[in-house]
């Protein structure tokens, strides 16, 4: 018995002394941010003058904004806008892409005379590009098809052939040309030289390999700031109210023309482009999403699945496991203890 107490004693000693030994637990104070805290507050005061001058300030007209929201000149309107910018894009990837690659061509003249096209459309405002086209009859009068510096074949009157549609498209699309150049340009330019030299090794041609090689990879880079540039076209339609044009912005000039209505008109204008710059937003997205598979092992949730995370996460009804039950005089968090034939930890 004296022994056995002598062990309970050693053993009691030891534990204290571990005890001893044993570092305290670190108390992590967070670090304050008090400039997060002015800035909130800020916004939030902003935000409730916004909104409390949205609900008492009469002038705004809200049941104008309703009225014409939704009215068949507008929707017109915005069914043109949609027109311009998609031909305009159109025009301009297309003119984009194959001045891209002439500026990349060995051959000089073609190389010079791509640069000479982008520095002079990117040099010139859009504003002054569609006026021009659209007045180009006082420089050419007639065109015409025929044999070079010969007979011509047939003639038309530059007035009747150059409508106010095609003068924005013109302009639009070949301004936008000179910018998508540079961006595809960019883009091929970021695909690794190897890429080039491997499919050239296996035979072949430079367009093949420009259209099944370089573009594809090069999509990755040239994605983003195609959409941006897409949704700056859906505003610069806008100007083409200059040239006699239709779009959503000479649509409600029309009605606040006839009715002095400025502002609501204005503001459902407004509403009418950040909703179809927010469809595009969107699907800019999805589209870097897909390009970029190549370039990463495991994409990033889109906002749906990060709703249905936050929902599995938060809001469902979590299980509980129930506890194992103890056999007596095992300790607690030890588990059962060992039968006869069973051996300890």
């Amino acid at each position: 018995m004296a022994r056995r107490a002598e062990l309970v004693s050693e053993q009691a000693s030891a534990t204290k002394v571990a005890e001893r030994a044993r570092p305290e637990a670190i108390r992590a104070v967070p670090v304050r941010h008090p400039g997060r805290w002015v800035a909130a507050v800020v916004i939030a005061v902003l935000v409730a003058m916004l909104a409390h001058n949205l609900a008492t300030n009469t002038n705004w007209n809200g049941w104008i904004i309703r009225q014409y929201l939704f009215n068949d000149q507008v929707l017109h309107g915005v069914v043109a806008t949609l027109w311009l910018t998609v031909i305009a894009m159109a025009v301009g990837v297309i003119g984009g892409v194959l001045l891209a690659v002439m500026r990349l061509s060995d051959n000089p003249i073609v190389s010079s005379s791509a640069w000479v096209y982008i520095w002079f459309f990117r040099g010139t405002p859009v504003l002054v590009q569609l006026i021009f086209w659209f007045n180009i009859a006082a420089l050419f009068p007639t065109l015409s098809v025929g044999v070079p510096f010969g007979p011509s074949l047939h003639t038309w009157s530059t007035n009747s052939l150059i409508t106010p549609f095609l003068a924005s498209i013109l302009g639009l699309g070949l301004n936008e040309a000179a910018y998508m150049a540079e961006i595809v340009r960019a883009g091929i330019l970021a695909v690794d030289e190897g890429q080039t030299e491997a499919a050239s090794a296996l035979g072949m041609r430079r367009l093949l390999v420009m259209r099944r090689i370089v573009l594809p990879q090069a999509m990755r880079v040239i994605i983003p700031p195609t959409g941006n540039e897409t949704i700056s076209m859906l505003k610069t339609t806008s100007l083409v109210s200059a040239t006699g044009g239709f779009d959503l912005l000479v649509s409600v000039q029309r009605i606040y023309n006839a009715n002095y209505k400025i502002i609501p008109l204005l503001v459902v204008a407004s509403i009418w482009y950040l909703v179809v710059t927010s469809i595009l937003t969107v699907g800019q997205y999805y589209l870097e999403r897909y390009y970029a598979r190549g370039s990463v092992r495991q994409q990033p949730p889109t906002p749906p699945q990060r709703l249905r995370e936050f929902v599995a996460r938060n809001l469902r009804p979590r299980h509980t496991v129930p506890a194992i039950a103890q056999q007596p005089g095992a300790e607690p968090g030890r588990g059962a203890a060992p039968g006869p034939g069973g051996g300890g930890a």
